[in-house]
C-alpha cells in the first residue's frame, strides 16, 4: 500500500522549497529505493525507523532526518518494504538558508539534518512523529525549518542567472550562450558557478536533462522521443546519460 500527499506551500516559501511530500509505503518487498540525481536539495524527516543511506559519495548512515546534497550519482535508501515520512524538494537557495552557506558545501553529501540546524533537528523528528495528519505534520515542519530563518547571503546575480537559464531550458541551454548572457567566458562562469552550486554548468545541465528524461520515461514515452526532447544527440546518449546519472540503463 502506498500513500503520497503533496504540500499546498505558502508563497513565501516557492523560492525555497520546489514540493513537499508526505508518504508512507507498506507491506512492499525489501529492497533499496534510488533516488536519482536532480536539480534539488533532497531533505527527509522519517516518521519511523530511521533511513539506512548510502550517500551519493558511497558513505553510509542511518538518519531520522537527513539533507542530500546536489549530486551527479544516485543516492541509495534501504528499505524493509516500508517508508514513511515528509520529503522536502529544496531550491538551491532553500538549501543554503538552512546552510547559511552555498549549496555547494553540500554537494555530492549527505548530511544529517542536525548539522544544519542543531538540535531542532532532533525535536523535529520527536515532534513529527508525535502528530497526526499530513496537513498537521506539513506545518510542523515549515515551522520549526524556515518560520525564524531570513537569507543571509545570495549569489552573484550572474550566478543566479546562469541557473534559472539552465533550469528554465531543463538543461538544453549551451553554456557558452549562458555565459555570453550573463557577460562572462565560459570559464569563470564554471569557477563562480562550482563554488556556488558544487557543480559546473555543463555537470548541472546534464542532471537537469536527464531529471526531464526520467519523467518523461516514467510517464511511458518511448525512448527515441525521450532523447530527442531532451537534446540528446541519439537514444545511445541517453543511455549513456542513465548508465552514468542513474547506475542503470
Amino acid at each position: 500500500m502506498a500513500d503520497a500527499v503533496t504540500a499546498a506551500l505558502p508563497r513565501h516559501l516557492t523560492p525555497f522549497v520546489e514540493a513537499m511530500v508526505g508518504y508512507r509505503i507498506t507491506g512492499a518487498s525489501p529492497g533499496t529505493h534510488v533516488g536519482m540525481p536532480c536539480g534539488t536539495v533532497t531533505l527527509v524527516v522519517s516518521l519511523d525507523a530511521p533511513l539506512d543511506l548510502v550517500g551519493p559519495d558511497g558513505r553510509e548512515g542511518r538518519f531520522d532526518a537527513v539533507v542530500a546534497g546536489l549530486h551527479d550519482r544516485p543516492a541509495l535508501i534501504r528499505h524493509d518494504g516500508s517508508q514513511h515520512g515528509v520529503q522536502l524538494d529544496l531550491t538551491p537557495a532553500g538549501a543554503s538558508l538552512l546552510l547559511g552557506g552555498p549549496a555547494a558545501e553540500l554537494a555530492g553529501t549527505a548530511v544529517d539534518l542536525a548539522a544544519l540546524v542543531g538540535p531542532d533537528a532532533a525535536r523535529l523528528h520527536e515532534r513529527l512523529s508525535e502528530t497526526d495528519g499530513w496537513e498537521g505534520r506539513f506545518a510542523l515542519v515549515t515551522d520549526a525549518l524556515f518560520a525564524r530563518r531570513e537569507p543571509r547571503r545570495r549569489p552573484q546575480p550572474e550566478v543566479e542567472h546562469a541557473w534559472r537559464l539552465l533550469q528554465r531550458t531543463a538543461g538544453r541551454a549551451p553554456v557558452h550562450e549562458v555565459a555570453r548572457e550573463v557577460g562572462w567566458s565560459t570559464r569563470h562562469l564554471a569557477a563562480r558557478f562550482r563554488a556556488e552550486y558544487g557543480h559546473a554548468p555543463k555537470t548541472t545541465a546534464r542532471v537537469l536533462r536527464f531529471q526531464r528524461s526520467h519523467r518523461l520515461v516514467g510517464a511511458g514515452r518511448s525512448l527515441a522521443d525521450v532523447a530527442a526532447v531532451c537534446g540528446c544527440s541519439d537514444q545511445s546518449h541517453l543511455t549513456r546519460d542513465w548508465v552514468a546519472l542513474a547506475g542503470a540503463s
